[in-house]
């Protein structure tokens, strides 16, 4: 089937050599333009999805999807409340917990933490606190016995390892005649753990669930129950269905309320820098309007020798917006190819920077994520390959609609 042959002359504008070299320059300028641009557009939502997949893979290996707690802060007869949220067909696994602030001191050093008292097993089926164990084992936290399993940072600020002495002072004190004395409990580092959040590896302690009732003389009560669901971003509507589950006095709240303020930022962050990069990919689409004005100016006769031949001004135009989108279209290939490698190889490339540069861009100290990760998502390639094309095609459409304008005698006047 023969091809318009609008189609056969933009082809040929576009790879035929130019008398004119500056305007192939602006043109390969132009094409590398959004090339990069829709690269760094890629790399860029690629990162941030990474962002929000490590931050909520992180926080629920610590926190839990839902978590039910007491309105006076303890919850009484906690076996039956993890029964009657059990009955919600996408609830998982519940795990009780006890949890409430310390002082760790070791020789001259103190340190604040938040601790967390669990049962081993039950907590592997709300959390992933296994997984992240250093050193030692969350199974030595027996009942009785007193041992504790320190965060990474927390341990390491304290200068105290597996199988160390800490003593934990309780906030809550004890009347004697003599006045209120605290409560000092000397525990046994039997593991520490390292989640990759600076948050929880320096705040937070775990120790048995019947030493944390002991220690804050709660009896058989707890501070709340955790509960894990099949599908975690069904949380919120899940959390709020569980009030017909529940018969108590007690608050409901999920994963995105509790760390809501993580989520939001990266959130709004990803949808700046779409933004931003957007406008990037913009203004190198639109250089195809300088490249394509000079190259009408330079066809100018070539024009004129196709009206007098009987082409039409939509034609024209045809042929100029083929040569404009064939450029985009190149540079947009060039910059989806380039992109996705990039996302898929950026765990590669990023540390190989950083040891020929002998920086580390994201400090432990700083940031919740040390690392840069990296998550491609297909439809943010698509989505940057519709907005980057239309943006191109746009361009075009003004230079093209002037060499339809082209008057054939004032053309060929001078020729």
């Amino acid at each position: 089937m023969a091809l318009p042959y609008e189609l056969l002359i933009g082809l040929r504008y576009t790879r035929a050599k130019r008398r004119n070299h500056f305007i192939s320059f602006i043109s390969m300028i132009s094409m590398l333009g959004i090339g990069l641009g829709v690269a760094a557009l890629i790399v860029v939502l690629s990162v941030m999805n990474g962002f929000q997949k490590e931050l909520r893979t992180r926080i629920l290996g610590v926190a839990s999807h839902i978590q039910i707690t007491g309105v006076n802060g303890e919850l009484e007869n906690w076996p039956a409340l993890a029964a009657q949220a059990m009955n919600h067909p996408e609830v998982k696994a519940s795990a009780p917990f006890v949890q409430s602030q310390a002082m760790f001191t070791v020789e001259n050093g103190v340190k604040g933490a938040l601790i967390r008292g669990i049962l081993p097993d039950q907590e592997d089926r709300v959390a992933d606190f296994r997984a992240t164990i250093k050193s030692g084992s969350l199974d030595d936290l027996r009942p009785g016995e007193f041992g504790v399993v320190l965060g990474a940072d927390l341990a390491r600020s304290l200068r105290v390892f597996t199988g160390d002495k800490v003593t934990v002072i309780a906030p809550q004190g004890t009347v004697t005649p003599a006045g209120v004395v605290p409560r000092l409990k000397s525990f046994r580092v039997v593991g520490i753990f390292e989640v990759g959040m600076f948050e929880y590896d320096s705040g937070l302690a775990l120790i048995h669930l019947a030493d944390a009732q002991t220690l804050y003389q709660m009896g058989d009560r707890v501070t709340g129950v955790r509960l894990k669901v099949d599908d975690l971003f069904q949380a919120p509507r899940i959390t709020r269905e569980l009030a017909r589950f529940i018969d108590a006095d007690a608050y409901l709240s999920d994963w995105t309320k509790s760390h809501a303020n993580f989520f939001r930022a990266v959130q709004i962050e990803k949808n700046m820098m779409f933004i931003i990069l957007s406008l990037i990919v913009a203004v190198a689409a639109f250089n195809l309007v300088s490249t394509l004005v000079m190259a009408v100016t330079d066809k100018q006769a070539d024009i004129a020798i196709l009206r007098t031949l009987g082409a039409r001004p939509r034609s024209i135009m045809a042929i100029f917006v083929v040569q404009g989108a064939l450029v985009g279209f190149i540079g947009l290939g060039l910059g989806i190819v380039g992109g996705v490698a990039l996302a898929l190889n950026i765990d590669v490339v990023v540390p190989f920077i950083e040891r020929m540069l002998g920086v580390h861009f994201l400090s432990k100290e700083v940031y919740y994520i040390s690392d840069l990760p990296s998550e491609l998502q297909w439809s943010d390639v698509w989505g940057v390959t519709l907005i980057a094309f239309v943006l191109a095609l746009l361009a075009t459409l003004y230079p093209s609609w002037r060499a339809s304008r082209v008057n054939p005698a004032e053309a060929l006047r001078y020729e």
